[in-house]
């Protein structure tokens, strides 16, 4: 699928080699054993955002690799964490990241949203005091993937200059929901938080659709934020050793409980159907609803290869370089494109 380069979106590269699934793996395996990670838990970093690059969400892949490497080589990241839940009530539950990153919290945080949901058809939790969760959509997914909607939001701490526009309290804090379907690829909203860019011209010319914007990102913070306690001192350095400075929100619904997923899965089909029927936006070849393009790069990916384009490919030898890892990018030129 061709389609233009919006900024603020990712796309496969225009030109780069293609780097079998399987060999990609590899690469962010040995990169993030150079670390002080439990091995189970860097396999399961590595699953995480190898399936990103799958689906072209470099920026939330292997991409994120020098900014992990560097927190948890230098102290800002506990890389064995203690996640722990801290607290459990009927269909909710907390739980502490005990400084590592927003990964392995969200993983705990998820089993217990899923299990509360497969008992209570719906289930919610807050994780705390711990880094960067990676893409909000790998947890909407989750839910979604047992035929339930999913949501999952995360904040870092903001802290707001009283001298600067009220313009600021919109963040890049993220916000992912997703829905299930059938044949057609599932809706899967995955976005940052920052809707508008801050610029005056526009204020004045859309100030309906600032307010929107500022009161869906000012949500996004209380929630993933000020409800999982990122502003306590306890978990603000110096008292804590690690910088932990992100919360996320966590929650599903099991659709069975308000119809059946049949005919839920089937209408969600039609829908989604209908749309990508219609016409594209201006400058794309194609309509899609959220998560569809990554649906179908994720679908061509598995099966040629992902496509990495020079650039990221250059900053993967680099680090590598750095960390005595040899990426063996090499053998893959005559993938050339």
């Amino acid at each position: 699928m061709t389609v233009p380069k919006l900024r603020s979106r990712n796309y496969p590269p225009e030109h780069g080699i293609l780097v079998p699934v399987e060999h990609q793996g590899r690469v962010i395996r040995d990169l993030l054993a150079t670390t002080a990670m439990r091995p189970s838990d860097a396999d399961y970093l590595a699953g995480l955002l190898l399936t990103n690059d799958t689906r072209s969400l470099y920026s939330h892949g292997s991409r994120q690799l020098r900014h992990y490497l560097e927190n948890l080589n230098n102290g800002n990241v506990n890389p064995e964490p203690d996640v722990r839940v801290i607290a459990s009530d009927g269909a909710t539950a907390v739980v502490d990241g005990d400084g590592g990153l927003g990964y392995l919290a969200c993983r705990v945080g998820m089993e217990q949203v899923l299990e509360r949901t497969r008992s209570l058809g719906v289930g919610a939790c807050s994780t705390g005091h711990h880094f960067h969760i990676g893409s909000a959509g790998i947890w909407s997914r989750l839910a979604v993937e047992q035929g339930y909607v999913g949501m999952a939001m995360s904040a870092h701490r903001n802290h707001l200059d009283p001298g600067s526009s009220v313009v600021g309290v919109m963040s890049s804090s993220p916000l992912s929901i997703g829905f299930p379907s059938g044949d057609q690829p599932p809706f899967i909203l995955d976005m940052g938080g920052v809707i508008l860019p801050g610029r005056q011209d526009l204020m004045e010319e859309m100030p309906h659709s600032f307010f929107k914007a500022l009161g869906v990102s000012a949500a996004v913070q209380i929630l993933s934020g000020i409800l999982t306690g990122i502003y306590r001192t306890s978990v603000v350095p110096p008292e804590s050793k690690w910088v932990a400075n992100q919360g996320a929100f966590l929650c599903a619904w099991d659709v069975g409980r308000f119809m059946d997923l049949g005919e839920f899965t089937a209408e969600m089909d039609r829908f989604i159907a209908d749309a990508r029927a219609m016409q594209p936006l201006p400058g794309l070849d194609r309509a899609e609803l959220p998560g569809g393009m990554e649906w179908q790069w994720e679908k061509e990916n598995r099966e040629r290869g992902i496509p990495l384009g020079d650039a990221h490919r250059q900053e993967l030898e680099e680090l590598a370089g750095e960390a005595g890892v040899d990426c063996g990018y090499d053998q893959y030129e005559e993938t050339r494109f």
